[in-house]
């Protein structure tokens, strides 16, 4: 599986980016895709995920500002609204397939206070 993300860039607190991820190679295998984080000094984290069927996970700190979805089965995009400083980090696209975790290339966000 190969991903390729795009979207992210700079913007105030308070505004909005979207970051999209597409998907190639074996995409029928893919059970999950998601978006993880890393911020400088800090542990990669999940931001959140959807799996095949439409389930979502988000982690606490993003609940009720960003929405993953689906488009269809190889792309998922990441909404994120009412950004803070905090959402600062490298953003990475994530997928599983066949129990194994792929990644795209990381996209940097920017959140000025």
């Amino acid at each position: 599986v190969q991903l390729q993300a795009s979207g992210g860039g700079l913007v105030q607190a308070g505004g909005s980016l979207r970051l999209s991820c597409a998907a190639s190679g074996i995409i029928f295998s893919i059970v999950a895709m998601g978006w993880y984080r890393q911020a400088p000094g800090k542990q990669r984290e999940l931001v959140a995920a959807i799996t095949r069927d439409g389930t979502t996970n988000y982690s606490d700190s993003v609940k009720g500002r960003f929405t993953i979805s689906r488009n269809n089965v190889n792309t998922v995009d990441l909404q994120m609204n009412r950004l803070k400083p905090e959402d600062t980090a490298v953003y990475y696209c994530n997928a599983e397939a066949r129990a194994i975790p792929y990644w795209g290339q990381g996209t940097q966000v920017t959140v000025s206070s």
